[in-house]
């Protein structure tokens, strides 16, 4: 289960609004310190652990960079919710242990809403509203990804099992 306040943002949220070019060459926790700052320049400093994205079509378009999706998760980010995702933001925020949560009525979340997410069931509830929806549950193996912190957590973990010792 995942609980959070929704920080709510309009379509085409792209990755260099997430991870701008200006502050690439800073590491990653000073990168993530401007994430989103063109859109909301208060996001990086208020936002909370466990605090959930909510955005409109397209999150994530523009270049295949994965610092985009790590700059949520070192902020704190618990999942994104948009209307739709661009494919290569979806894969490396799953891969990164960041939900990405499809969400038609991602439009109906107000800024400050506090959500409730059951990824294993598909299910949103808006705690703030009482209005529930539903999105299609992520398949078993990316559920159990997510769990282990991401890709890189699941394979040393994997690797790392007695049963996996010689």
């Amino acid at each position: 289960m995942i609980r959070g306040r929704a920080w709510v943002f309009g379509d085409r949220i792209d990755t260099d609004l997430l991870a701008p070019g200006h502050a690439m060459k800073k590491g990653p926790e000073a990168l993530a310190m401007h994430c989103l700052e063109a859109v909301d320049p208060a996001f990086a400093r208020e936002v909370e652990r466990g605090d959930i994205v909510v955005a409109g079509e397209d999150f994530g378009i523009g270049s295949s960079r994965e610092q985009a999706a790590i700059s949520l998760k070192l902020l704190g980010v618990s999942a994104v919710i948009a209307k739709s995702f661009a494919r290569i933001f979806y894969r490396n925020a799953i891969n990164i242990g960041l939900p990405a949560i499809p969400l038609a009525e991602a439009g109906d979340i107000a800024a400050g809403d506090r959500l409730l997410v059951d990824l294993s069931k598909g299910e949103l509830v808006d705690e703030t509203t009482g209005e529930e929806f539903a999105f299609p549950p992520l398949p078993d193996h990316l559920t159990a990804m997510i769990e282990a912190g991401g890709l890189m957590a699941q394979l040393k973990a994997r690797f790392n099992a007695p049963e996996a010792q010689p």
